[in-house]
């Protein structure tokens, strides 16, 4: 289970925040005191700068310092190894709703996926399926908050705030790693 810590950020606060490249893209891993704020993929670092600034307006931005390096590399393992654990204390900021929503994603393994409804359902607001899409789309945790694993009703692949061939990537890879984990298996 993900170690989260949910916070009211306030627009001075001091965001230290490194991006780097992955299988993904473009990656940024931002934090601040309290944890993991913001994991962007994209397709270059400095549009990834931008959405970072938008989300925290009024935000010292910061790059390096604070272990956000060592952070990074932990995300990065984590998407080529979804099976292990993301070790990452997490500083989430959203709505109570949005937050039941990325609570219930959380509890979705690797390899597994579920359906809007489903997570509707499951938060006791079935009749929520378009909040849970926006709440899904407001993440700004990216791999850590695993709305990827969130499917239609049809199965099929839908909107992903960081693209739907990015999703299609994961979903892949973690399919592959419970096939690979499953070979082992005696």
């Amino acid at each position: 289970m993900l170690l989260t810590k949910h916070s009211n950020h306030r627009f001075d606060s001091e965001i230290r925040y490194t991006s780097g490249e992955c299988l993904l893209g473009f990656i940024l891993v931002a934090k601040t005191e309290s944890g993991a704020c913001a994991i962007l993929l994209g397709n270059d670092p400095a549009s990834l700068v931008q959405e970072l600034q938008e989300y925290f307006p009024g935000a010292i931005l910061i790059n390096g310092g604070m272990n956000v390096e060592r952070d990074m590399g932990k995300v990065i393992e984590f998407i080529n190894y979804p099976q292990t654990k993301l070790d990452l204390p997490l500083d989430l900021c959203g709505t109570a709703f949005q937050q039941r929503v990325w609570q219930a994603l959380s509890q979705i393994p690797a390899g597994k996926t579920a359906t809007y409804s489903e997570i509707a359902r499951s938060i006791g607001n079935p009749k929520a399926v378009r909040a849970v899409g926006r709440a899904c789309a407001a993440n700004k945790l990216a791999i850590a908050v695993p709305c990827h694993r969130v499917v239609r009703t049809d199965g099929s692949l839908s909107g992903y705030r960081w693209g739907v061939e990015r999703k299609r990537i994961l979903l892949e890879l973690e399919a592959r790693q419970i096939s690979t984990a499953l070979d082992i298996i005696p």
